[in-house]
């Protein structure tokens, strides 16, 4: 059977050190930590595509960790990222470049990788210009990058806007390491758009909103000379059963044959799964489980889709929910892990 490991960065001005590694036992829902690594407030994480790195947010910058075969992690080096405190990293495919975006200063960085994988120096960064007055007046704004993605076929990179309530979709030079603004994605008006993800099949891409707290479905295609991407909405669908305002919705995860989609709710503390159709890529909603904790800030979809993990960022746990499909509904496995201020996880296999 294949080994996996889940790495869950946290918030250190507390009690963590840093990022805590687990084996993960997926056929019974069951993490056992299995080391910590000291590193300074490493509250978001992405690992190359070719499994041999760990990139992390730290309060100096960005650092490099090298994945050994049990799936230790050993620090390979940090960089300063020529700007405030980043919130989200983003590698390419063929890992030669790591983005970065700024909640703080509304900032992406696009960092050199070097051969060995460690980080290199500033190659780009662009601030967000502007701000966002509502229909209303009630809510005004400035420039937040909450997520950097690249587009599946690695041509453009997306950066979502919370605070501009839009994504900006950058082409990338990888020759001369630049970045170059091609599009804007709009998002509904006071939806506060938050997070971007794409399907894998590279048809439809998906943004989260944290105002209003709903999915926008999006078709994504290369026009026909491969350049200038198209992005069309196509659907709108709550991440409740109810009209939820400034609920705050944090992260979302496909399952791993893309069959739902389960994002996590800050306000009413649960989880909800949407049932995704492969071929046309529009939702459908089907319930929200509670997480008997507080201030649920992510999750993830262990390897064979049985279990949520499910990070409780404010009462200091993890908890692994067995999801019933048929129900819509999960039902808490195990006993919660204890762990301080716990931010973002990753799940990752071992050849």
């Amino acid at each position: 059977m294949a080994k996996y490991v889940a790495y869950v960065g946290t918030y250190t001005h507390a009690n963590s050190v840093g990022i805590h590694v687990y084996d993960v036992d997926v056929e019974n829902g069951i993490l056992t930590e299995r080391s910590v690594t000291p590193i300074n407030n490493p509250s978001y994480l992405t690992i190359s595509d070719n499994g041999k790195y760990l990139y992390s947010i730290a309060d100096e910058g960005v650092a490099a960790f090298s994945i050994d075969k049990n799936g230790d992690l050993t620090k390979m080096n940090q960089e300063w990222i020529g700007g405030m405190r980043g919130c989200h990293v983003e590698v390419d495919s063929q890992n030669r470049y790591l983005f970065v975006a700024g909640y703080h200063d509304g900032r992406v960085t696009m960092m050199k990788l070097n051969p060995d994988g460690s980080i290199g120096p500033i190659a780009d960064g662009i601030f967000h210009q502007g701000g966002f007055i509502s229909a209303s007046e009630k809510r005004l704004d400035h420039p937040k990058v909450t997520c950097v993605t690249m587009t599946p076929d690695q041509k453009y990179l997306c950066a979502v806007d919370f605070g501009l309530n839009h994504t900006k979709v950058y082409e990338v030079d990888y020759e001369h390491g630049k970045l170059k603004l091609e599009d804007i994605i709009r998002s509904n008006l006071d939806a506060g758009a938050r997070i971007i993800r794409f399907s894998s099949d590279g048809r439809f891409a998906y943004i989260m909103t944290g105002e209003e707290n709903t999915m926008e479905v999006y078709s994504y295609e290369l026009l026909k000379d491969g350049t200038d991407p198209e992005f069309n909405l196509i659907q709108t669908v709550d991440l409740s059963d109810e009209k939820l305002r400034n609920a705050a919705a944090t992260c979302f995860r496909f399952s791993s044959d893309e069959s739902h989609v389960f994002a996590t709710i800050d306000a009413i503390n649960g989880y909800s799964v949407l049932k995704r159709n492969a071929k046309d890529g529009t939702l459908t909603y089907e319930g929200t489980t509670m997480v008997s904790g507080d201030y649920p800030k992510a999750l993830d979809v262990l390897p064979g889709d049985k279990y949520i993990v499910v990070l409780n960022h404010d009462t200091n746990e993890i908890r692994t929910f067995e999801h019933n499909y048929e129900g819509g509904f999960g039902l808490m496995k195990n006993a919660p892990i204890t762990i301080d201020k716990p931010n973002c996880i990753r799940i990752h296999r071992l050849d």
